[in-house]
């Protein structure tokens, strides 16, 4: 829901800092709100009413919004997100114009993989730095009843592509769903270890639509250790941390000094990283939020379409997105850390419609 913004950004301030001393430099940009699954753990069987194409971001705003961001801003990293961002006609072009415009900038896409076997060159050719791939499962019959579709050839497809198109390092997603698909943890490890991809286990959020998250039904950062220790030896990565969400890990044999590659968890329940996060998000129809559990939104649309693309124009939106960005809640939307706790509301907004 929007909201009111909570007192005002440093004057002269030409970076996205907040009143506990963070930075944001890693922009989280949705291309759309729409999606060709339906995992459990994100949408309902029947799906959501999806935007309509006049409250969504053109690709000229999204170029515009994105330079504002680099050039005027201090953003220095790009993930373009979804929804599913492969649904969008006009992706390729979209990634064409970031590169034109800011050469240097690393542009990622997270994808859920379908559609991405024919897109893959094309998206490499046109600037794509690199791609994250949603996979929580090998085993088909798992994969269909976690997305409520039957494409897990598709997605396997589509990171073979990715992969000879050169958009590495790959790295995979993997939500582990108690019960579900958390046996197969070391698995999908191993077969991420042998082709050379980055896995990246995530701690189910309560963003999802059905508001059937349960603290209790977590399968918890420490749980995933404990489901790889038979298997694998986890040592702390020594590469520094620098505000990513993934805690990473080397990960070798048991008893083993050769390294088979590395390992991120994303454990934003039960060992959450709210002090150094770095992100913006924008959703696909232009609202600041600066918590991925905010329940506070900012509306930077509706100034795209009214200034003119001028330095004024252009600031006017600048100023609007420091001020989202100065109200940014301390942790988890609120003061403190606690997702589950009794003063947790979670946002009305599901991770498809914000944006990961």
């Amino acid at each position: 829901m929007p909201g009111a913004l909570s007192g005002a950004a440093p004057e002269n301030s030409a970076a996205l800092v907040d009143r506990f001393g963070r930075r944001a430099t890693d922009m989280r940009l949705s291309l759309t709100d729409k999606c060709n699954l339906r995992c459990t753990y994100c949408m309902p069987a029947d799906g959501l009413d999806w935007l309509s194409k006049d409250k969504v971001l053109t690709a000229a705003e999204i170029l515009r919004l994105v330079r504002i961001g680099v050039d005027g801003l201090g953003v220095r990293e790009l993930r373009l997100t979804g929804g599913e961002p492969l649904v969008r006609a006009d992706l390729v072009g979209i990634i064409a114009g970031l590169r034109s415009a800011h050469p240097l900038l690393p542009v990622s896409l997270t994808t859920n993989g379908i559609g991405l076997a024919g897109k893959a060159q094309a998206l490499k050719d046109a600037g794509l730095t690199r791609i994250n791939v949603s996979l929580d499962s090998l085993c088909a019959e798992t994969f269909a009843q976690l997305t409520r579709r039957p494409f897990l050839d598709k997605v396997l497809a589509g990171i073979d592509a990715a992969d000879a198109a050169g958009l590495g390092p790959i790295k995979i997603n993997a939500v582990l769903m108690r019960g579900i698909n958390d046996d197969g943890a070391a698995d999908l490890l191993d077969w991420a270890l042998t082709r050379g991809y980055e896995l990246r286990f995530i701690e189910q959020m309560p963003l999802d639509a059905d508001r059937g998250w349960t603290r209790d039904n977590l399968v918890t950062a420490e749980e995933i250790r404990g489901l790889l220790a038979p298997r694998f030896e986890l040592s702390a990565d020594p590469r520094d941390r620098d505000g990513a969400p993934a805690e990473r890990y080397e990960v070798r044999l048991p008893g083993s000094s050769a390294l088979l590659g590395t390992l991120g968890i994303i454990a934003s329940v039960t060992e959450p990283f709210c002090a150094d996060c770095k992100r913006t998000r924008i959703t696909a129809e232009g609202k600041v939020m600066s918590c991925l559990f905010s329940r506070t939104e900012v509306d930077l649309l509706a100034l795209l379409r009214s200034e003119p693309q001028t330095p004024a124009g252009d600031g006017a939106i600048a100023a609007r997105w420091q001020e989202a960005m100065w109200a940014k809640p301390k942790a988890h939307g609120m003061d403190h850390t606690g997702l589950g706790d009794a003063d947790y509301v979670q946002p009305e907004r599901t991770m498809s419609a914000i944006g990961g």
